[in-house]
């Protein structure tokens, strides 16, 4: 993990709106579903690092963004979100002690959580996607914490 003193909102503010953009733009039809929670990341991501800039309100302020550029259920990212960011918050210091390989594992419970939370809210809806595609991103993103890390430092930093 990077330096905690070093993030401030000029730094976190962009990693945001660029996790954001990466949310949202279109993809072709076959690559879509293996598109990462980019903002589950980076939420989680800026949890470990920045206990005193982020927090709940940035993970609900987040999901809000999420939900209301691609049209969803206002809330559902939003309630995504706030519970996997507090999982994160109370074990930062033990996922923060571990190597990569073992967070990795942390996070690939807490996106699976994640995601579980948002095909609950639409299975209350009435939405149910039960589909194998609705968990891939689950494993992409998984993939991705590794290399993420690191460019989420560097956008932060800057």
């Amino acid at each position: 993990m990077a330096r905690r003193q070093g993030y401030n909102w000029r730094g976190i503010l962009p990693l945001l709106v660029v996790s954001l953009a990466a949310t949202v733009v279109p993809l072709p039809g076959w690559l879509a579903p293996l598109r990462p929670d980019f903002m589950a990341l980076a939420v989680l991501w800026l949890c470990l690092v920045s206990l005193r800039t982020t927090g709940l309100f940035v993970a609900w302020s987040a999901g809000l963004a999420v939900d209301a550029l691609n049209g969803l259920l206002l809330g559902q990212h939003a309630l995504a979100l706030v519970i996997v960011a507090y999982i994160a918050l109370k074990l930062r210091l033990r996922i923060r002690a571990f190597p990569i390989l073992q967070q990795t594992g942390v996070v690939l419970g807490l996106l699976w959580l994640n995601e579980f939370v948002l095909f609950w809210v639409d299975g209350v809806v009435g939405h149910p996607v039960t589909d194998w595609a609705r968990w891939a991103s689950v494993l992409t993103g998984t993939a991705c914490w590794p290399l993420l890390t690191g460019l989420y430092a560097r956008v932060a930093l800057r």
